[in-house]
């Protein structure tokens, strides 16, 4: 199995681009939400530390939206609660597509939080800043301030850019990156 990890910034179209290969995806963002709606567990933790922000079931985006914002060292509390069960449910990801091909790692802080392996597959979204602003302020938790707190925690877009061996220029256009990622998937299966 040949595991791709897609790198990129806040609203490049990096879950849009990991659909596009066709091959099994672990999207992080996805799990993160399935999470807050039905994991107990998880909740108590958070409302064990953030008494103030958690105090209802099922979690809610703004609750956690808000501790962040209230003091920026809550966000690496409420990632170390969070990202240990997203690995956990990586791992089980992982075994359960173990004979597939391909699978597609759709995680924000792949890097970050050193979930790559050495032999795996770095794909870099770039998308022009412009189209990116205008996709983030369409989404209906768009907080800028939120948004600015989570880039200081991930490496540099630079940095992912030189770590990847492939870069697909998204123009949000359908036909640009599915002739992208055919190209890049021709070339890995040489």
């Amino acid at each position: 199995m040949i595991r791709i990890g897609i790198l990129g910034d806040i609203g490049a179209g990096k879950s849009y681009v990991a659909k596009c290969f066709g091959y099994p995806v672990f999207n992080a963002d996805l799990e993160v939400s399935k999470i807050y709606e039905k994991d107990k567990k998880i909740f108590y933790k958070l409302k064990k530390a953030f008494p103030k922000h958690f105090t209802s079931f099922p979690i809610k985006k703004k609750s956690v939206a808000n501790a962040i914002l209230e003091n920026k060292k809550n966000l690496k509390k409420i990632k170390k609660i969070i990202h240990f069960e997203i690995r956990k449910k990586m791992n089980i990801f992982l075994k359960k597509n173990k004979n597939k091909k391909f699978v597609i790692l759709d995680i924000p802080l792949l890097l970050e939080s050193k979930i790559n392996a050495k032999k795996d597959i770095l794909i870099f979204v770039q998308s022009k800043k412009s189209d990116i602003l205008k996709r983030l302020i369409k989404r209906k938790n768009y907080n800028e301030k939120l948004i600015k707190d989570f880039k200081k925690i991930q490496l540099s877009l630079d940095l992912k850019k030189k770590k990847s061996q492939y870069v697909i220029k998204n123009d949000f256009k359908k036909n640009s990156v599915k002739t992208m990622v055919k190209k890049i998937l021709k070339e890995i299966k040489k």
